[in-house]
C-alpha cells in the first residue's frame, strides 16, 4: 500500500513539471483552491487527460497561447525524434524549423539554439516525454529568457 501512495505521489509531482497553472480542466475543477493538494490534483487530472497540451495547442479550456506556438506544437507532434536530436546537438533544420515557426529573428536564433541545446534534459527528461510536454518545457524557458520570451508571449 505504501508503494502505491508513493506512486501516485511520484506520478502527480511528475505532472507538476509540466503544469500551466489556471489552464485545462483540471485547473477548472479544482479552481478557487490553494495549496498543494489541489495543484497536484489539477496537474494530474491534466496529464491523464492529456487535455492541458490540447488546451495550450488550441488556445482552449483556459489555456493562454499564440498562433506561432500552436504552429511549434503541431510540427513538433510528427518530429519529436528529429527534433530531440537537433536539439542534443544545438543545430540542425528541424531546429531551425522550430526557430522560423515561432518567428524568432536571425539575430536571435543563436541564443535561442543555445537554450534549448543548454536545458535538453529539462526538455527531454526521458525517452517518453511526449511532444506536448516538450512543447510545454520550451515555452516556459523562452518565457523567463528576456530576449527569447517575445516569441512565446500570449
Amino acid at each position: 500500500m505504501k508503494k502505491l501512495i508513493a506512486g501516485a505521489v511520484l506520478l502527480g509531482a511528475s505532472s507538476v513539471a509540466f503544469a500551466q497553472p489556471g489552464c485545462g480542466v483540471g485547473a477548472m475543477i479544482w479552481e478557487g483552491q490553494s495549496g498543494i493538494a489541489p495543484h497536484v490534483l489539477a496537474a494530474t487530472t491534466n496529464g491523464t487527460f492529456g487535455n492541458q497540451t490540447f488546451g495550450m495547442t488550441t488556445g482552449t479550456l483556459g489555456c493562454q497561447t499564440n498562433e506561432a506556438v500552436q504552429s511549434m506544437a503541431m510540427y513538433m507532434d510528427s518530429n519529436i525524434d528529429k527534433v530531440a536530436r537537433d536539439m542534443s546537438r544545438g543545430s540542425g533544420e528541424n531546429l531551425d524549423t522550430l526557430a522560423v515557426l515561432l518567428g524568432v529573428d536571425e539575430a536571435d536564433r543563436d541564443s535561442f539554439r543555445q537554450v534549448l541545446q543548454d536545458n535538453f534534459a529539462t526538455i527531454f527528461p526521458s525517452s517518453d516525454t511526449t511532444s506536448g510536454e516538450a512543447v510545454e518545457a520550451i515555452v516556459a524557458l523562452l518565457e523567463k529568457n528576456e530576449s527569447l520570451s517575445k516569441y512565446v508571449a500570449a
